[in-house]
């Protein structure tokens, strides 16, 4: 599975998804600009010494990761639960930034093929970035009654 985020702006975070992905061996996309690098302390230290042990690409930019293939767009402004999605073990799973989410513009990407939400309080914003991560990542190895994991 493929873990794609969109110009993420805490390296904290940024760290927990790597754990995540390591721990889980999902791959991991981090498409740019990204204000921080991948020695960032703060990025050290949520990520522990799993690094090492993820598998991360890195892209300067959306026209530099330039998706070819269905994508799975995870947003707060989408209307399907995403309880109702039924993942394989190849999706491209996007997430946007802490602050703005997936961009307009890159929503016009032509290779979209979804849209999900996490339900939550209608009163609420959004959740942490790396707990959104989390909660879509095993419910997709829930349903492929995680495959290679003990």
């Amino acid at each position: 599975m493929n873990i794609v985020l969109v110009e993420p702006k805490m390296p904290a975070n940024t760290g927990n998804i790597i754990r995540l992905c390591a721990n889980t061996n999902t791959q991991l996309h981090l498409v740019g600009p990204l204000p921080f690098n991948l020695d960032d302390q703060k990025l050290r230290r949520a990520g522990l010494d799993y690094r090492e042990w993820a598998n991360v690409k890195v892209y300067d930019n959306w026209t530099d990761f330039n998706p070819q293939h269905p994508l799975i767009g995870c947003s707060t402004r989408a209307t399907k639960r995403y309880t109702s999605q039924i993942f394989t073990p190849h999706d491209w799973l996007v997430f946007g930034s802490e602050d703005e989410g997936i961009s307009h513009l890159i929503r016009q990407d032509p290779h979209w093929e979804e849209w999900i939400r996490i339900p939550m309080h209608p009163q609420s914003r959004s959740l942490n970035l790396a707990n959104s991560v989390s909660i879509i990542v095993f419910e997709a190895l829930r349903q492929q009654g995680f495959q290679g994991l003990q």
